[in-house]
């Protein structure tokens, strides 16, 4: 099951990220939320095609935006696992 918004918050599958600004997270159309393991800046392409930089993550947090893209330009947070 994906996540997706029918379904809430809950993830049945997960997938670590390196930054890319070409390579998309994976293949699921609906996109993924994302947990942030160390903190810093978060570069995302949303499903929608948005591009936008979120300032100051902190450490272990949940980013529930869905994301085809975390951008390797202006992130600075590591540690990241896509969540579906």
């Amino acid at each position: 099951m994906a996540l997706s918004r029918s379904h809430g918050l809950q993830a049945t599958n997960a997938i670590s990220v390196t930054p890319s600004d070409t390579v998309v997270i994976g293949t699921n159309p609906e996109g993924y939320a994302l947990y942030i393991g160390t903190g810093g800046n978060v570069a995302v392409t949303t499903i929608t095609g948005q591009t936008i930089t979120f300032s100051n993550f902190p450490s272990g947090s949940l980013f529930p935006v869905l994301c085809s893209y975390v951008k390797a330009t202006n992130t600075t947070a590591s540690n990241i696992i896509a969540l579906s």
